[in-house]
C-alpha cells in the first residue's frame, strides 16, 4: 500500500489497537510516511545507548551519556485516529470538496480538520 498518503497527520490524537501498548492513547509528535510509521509521544519506547560527548556549543554544554529512552516507531495500520467529537476510534475517509481533499470521520461522518 506504499504511495497512498497517510491519513494520520501529525498533531493527532490517535490510540494503539495493536502493539505492547494496546488500548493507550497519544499524540503524534512526527510521521515517516514512507516507512508508514508514526511516533506518539510517551508510547512505542525504545532505549538506545549513547556515549557522553563534549559539544563545542557554549549553549548544550556537554551531552549526557547513558541509556535514553524515546519514542519509537509503530506502524500506521495499529494506530487509529481518536475521534474528536466523542472521543472514540474511528476509521478515516477522504471527501473532495472544491479540490481540497478533507478527512471525515467513518463513525460520525464529521469533517475531522
Amino acid at each position: 500500500m506504499a504511495g497512498h498518503a497517510m491519513r494520520i497527520r501529525e498533531g493527532d490524537q490517535v490510540v494503539v489497537i495493536s502493539s505492547k501498548d494496546r488500548g493507550k492513547t497519544g499524540r503524534v509528535l512526527h510521521t515517516d510516511p514512507g516507512k508508514r510509521k508514526v511516533f506518539i509521544e510517551g508510547l512505542g519506547i525504545i532505549k538506545r545507548h549513547q556515549r557522553a560527548r563534549s559539544v563545542k556549543d557554549t549553549q548544550r554544554g556537554e551531552q549526557t551519556g547513558g541509556i535514553i529512552e524515546k519514542e519509537g516507531p509503530i506502524d500506521v495500520s495499529n494506530v487509529m485516529l481518536v475521534d474528536p467529537s466523542d472521543n472514540k476510534p474511528t476509521r478515516i475517509g477522504i471527501v473532495r470538496e472544491k479540490g481540497r481533499r478533507i478527512r471525515v470521520s467513518k463513525r460520525t461522518g464529521k469533517h475531522i480538520d
